[in-house]
C-alpha cells in the first residue's frame, strides 16, 4: 500500500510545482507578528480515501493521494482553517496532517447521527507556530425561552450540526471562530431559523462582558444562495459584517455555479457600543483551484468535486 509520505511521481511533483507558484500569487503569505490568516473550506464528503497517486474509474472513493498532497498545500497557506464536511472516517483527514507535519494540530467534534447529520463533523486545523488555542472548545445551544422569539418552534430539535465555536490565541489577540454548515432543506426559507438561532447566539455572547471572549468570527457553509440572500434578515439584522470584499460578485463559493454564494465569514463590527472584533481586517478572498489542482488529469468539474471539494475555499486576512 502506498504512502502519503512516500516520493510522489514526477508528473504529481510537477503539478504540485504549478500550484504553489498559483497561491503565491493569489494568496497573502504569512509575516511573523504581522498578520494573521483565517479560512473556511467546505471539502466535500472529506472522509476514507483510495491509496494511490492517480484514482480511476473503478475506485471509490474518487479522492487519492495527489489530491490529498493539492488540500494540503492549499491548507498550509493558512494559520487556522475551519473545515466542513468531515466524515465518520477520518483517513484523508489523517494523511493531509501528515503532509502538513508536526508543526500543525487539529480540533474536532465528534460525528452527527441521524440522516440529516449526514454523518458529519466540524474541524479546525491550525499551525501551532502561528496560533494556539486559548482554552474554550464546545457546541451551541440554543436556550429554550429563545426558540418563540426566533420562530415558534423552529429549533426544538436544535441544530442538525450543532456550530462548534473554539478559542484561539495569536500574539497578544484571542479570538473565537464558530463553525457552521446549516442545513440546505427544501427550500432557503426552511434555512432561516438555524441561521437567525445562531445569529442571536452570537449576538448574545458578544455583547457579554463576563464571557469568555468577545471576538468572534462566524464562518462556514451558510447555505446562502445568492449575495445578499437571508443575510439581512438573519446575520446582519443582528449586527454581523461581511466585508464587502467576500460580497463581490467575482469571489464565488462554488465551482459549479458562480451565482451561489454559500460559504461566508463574518463578525462583529459596531459603529457604536455594540460588540466590535478587535482585530484590523486587511483583505479578504476565495481560492479559484479548478485550472490548477491536477490540471495534468483533464478531469471534469464534477470528477474534481469528489476528488478536491465543490467549494472554493474562502479567507480573511487580519493586521495583528
Amino acid at each position: 500500500m502506498i504512502s502519503i509520505l512516500e516520493q510522489p511521481p514526477a508528473e504529481v511533483i510537477k503539478n504540485l510545482q504549478l500550484l504553489k507558484d498559483d497561491l503565491d500569487i493569489k494568496l497573502p503569505s504569512k509575516q511573523l507578528d504581522k498578520n494573521l490568516l483565517i479560512a473556511t473550506w467546505n471539502i466535500r464528503a472529506f472522509g476514507n480515501l483510495t491509496r494511490k497517486w492517480n484514482s480511476n474509474d473503478d475506485d471509490s472513493p474518487k479522492r487519492d493521494l495527489h489530491a490529498i498532497l493539492c488540500i494540503a498545500e492549499i491548507i498550509k497557506r493558512f494559520d487556522v482553517i475551519a473545515i466542513q464536511e468531515v466524515k465518520d472516517n477520518i483517513r484523508a483527514l489523517r494523511d493531509t496532517l501528515k503532509v502538513l507535519g508536526s508543526n500543525w494540530s487539529l480540533i474536532l467534534t465528534d460525528v452527527n447521527k441521524g440522516k440529516v447529520g449526514n454523518g458529519e463533523r466540524m474541524a479546525y486545523l491550525f499551525d501551532t507556530r502561528r496560533v494556539q488555542l486559548s482554552g474554550l472548545a464546545g457546541e451551541l445551544v440554543v436556550p429554550e425561552e429563545w426558540e418563540d422569539s426566533i420562530n415558534d418552534n423552529a429549533l426544538s430539535k436544535q441544530f442538525v450540526r450543532s456550530p462548534y465555536a473554539v478559542s484561539f490565541k495569536s500574539g497578544k489577540h484571542t479570538f473565537i471562530l464558530v463553525t457552521l454548515h446549516i442545513l440546505y432543506g427544501k427550500n432557503k426559507k426552511t434555512r432561516i431559523p438555524e441561521l437567525r438561532g445562531i445569529a442571536k447566539w452570537l449576538r448574545d455572547w458578544a455583547g457579554n462582558i463576563n464571557a469568555y471572549h468577545q471576538d468572534f468570527i462566524a464562518l462556514g457553509d451558510f447555505n446562502i444562495e445568492e449575495r445578499g440572500d437571508l443575510l439581512s434578515e438573519t446575520f446582519l439584522s443582528e449586527g454581523l459584517y461581511v466585508p464587502p470584499q467576500l460580497q463581490n460578485e467575482k469571489v464565488t463559493r462554488s465551482i459549479f455555479n458562480k451565482t451561489k454564494y454559500y460559504d461566508q465569514i463574518a463578525w462583529f463590527n459596531s459603529e457604536d457600543n455594540g460588540p466590535k472584533l478587535s482585530m484590523e481586517f486587511i483583505n479578504g478572498g476565495n481560492y479559484d483551484f479548478v485550472n490548477i489542482a491536477l490540471k495534468n488529469r483533464m478531469l471534469t468539474n464534477n470528477s474534481l468535486s469528489w476528488i478536491i471539494s465543490d467549494h472554493y475555499p474562502l479567507w480573511v486576512e487580519f493586521k495583528i
